[in-house]
């Protein structure tokens, strides 16, 4: 018996019981391995991607953005969510750096994909580092409020190991990008 046969759930039924903007909420019925049924309540993204942009000096350029939610101001990186299920997740990230901080890059590097919540979510979030930066312009949208900040990526690690930054989706990212960086040295 492969691991797959061992481990594989297979969905008998589901139900939609939310339909939102961002969020589709629903109710599977799945069939274990050992034959047993079980309810699985989980909600569909389409996805998303998150940025680390890094200047010539080291520097990342981050984002403070309060997050209703947790009900306070925290500091990430450059993120949105696709447009489409069909839309090409680096043509994603270039437009939420360009509309967010209003800077374009010469290089990307895929860093690889997150998911932030994978027992109840389908969220697979893309990361990208971008050097080669060109300021300009941001372009927000009506509901999006937030400061941009430049930070020192030895700075950006201190503060992810000492608790200070949280998110994380910033923490993955920066992370991987850090080491993806010292390894090009």
């Amino acid at each position: 018996m492969s691991e797959k046969d061992e481990l594989f759930e297979t969905m008998i039924n589901s139900e939609e019981i939310f339909h939102g903007r961002l969020l589709h909420i629903f109710r599977d019925t799945v069939r274990l391995p050992n034959g047993n049924e079980v309810t699985r309540e989980l909600f569909k993204h389409w996805g998303a991607v998150c940025i680390v942009p890094v200047t010539e000096e080291c520097n990342v350029i981050m984002e403070r953005q309060f997050r209703y939610p947790l009900g306070r101001v925290i500091t990430e990186i450059p993120a949105g969510k696709l447009d489409s299920l069909e839309e090409d997740r680096l043509d994603a990230a270039k437009r939420e750096l360009w509309e967010e901080t209003g800077i374009t890059a010469d290089n990307w590097v895929s860093l690889g994909d997150f998911c932030p919540a994978a027992a109840y979510s389908s969220e697979r979030i893309t990361m990208y580092l971008a050097t080669g930066l060109h300021r300009g312009e941001r372009h927000l949208d009506q509901d999006e409020f937030l400061n941009i900040k430049e930070m020192p990526l030895d700075e950006v690690v201190q503060e992810i190991m000492d608790g200070k930054i949280s998110d994380g989706k910033t923490i993955a990212a920066i992370l991987k990008a850090d080491h993806y960086l010292k390894s090009q040295n």
